[in-house]
């Protein structure tokens, strides 16, 4: 792990590109530089689930960002790195189509959050 830098790492269950900076006790602090994958809404222990006591809206970790990642999931990256704003809007804009597919209550309830974290990441 020691000589890669640039790597595809997990964080829940948004995908990055990234830096290693670090590794202690099999977690790998990563520098994130672009968004693969955005995190999935609602409640990670009911996945899927829209009736739930709290159903968590889920940022993408930040340009920059650092964030304690499971070693497992940290894999050397040998592809084009793109510009992150650009590349969260594609990962946002991927998750929406999908969940635009998707008639459960759960999928409504996600593309809400999606919606106003869409206004929040001012991407326009």
């Amino acid at each position: 792990m020691t000589d890669q830098k640039l790597v595809v790492a997990s964080y829940k269950t948004g995908h990055y590109i990234g830096e290693t900076e670090m590794e202690r006790n099999e977690m790998v602090l990563v520098k994130v530089l672009a968004v693969l994958t955005h995190p999935w809404q609602g409640d990670l222990h009911n996945p899927k689930q829209a009736n739930v006591p709290f159903f968590q809206e889920r940022r993408a970790l930040s340009n920059g960002e650092r964030a304690w990642m499971p070693v497992h999931t940290v894999k050397k990256y040998n592809g084009y790195l793109p510009e992150y704003k650009e590349s969260l809007k594609t990962a946002l804009e991927q998750y929406i189509q999908t969940l635009k597919e998707d008639e459960s209550e759960w999928a409504k309830r996600s593309l809400d959050c999606l919606y106003q974290l869409e206004k929040d990441y001012n991407l326009g």
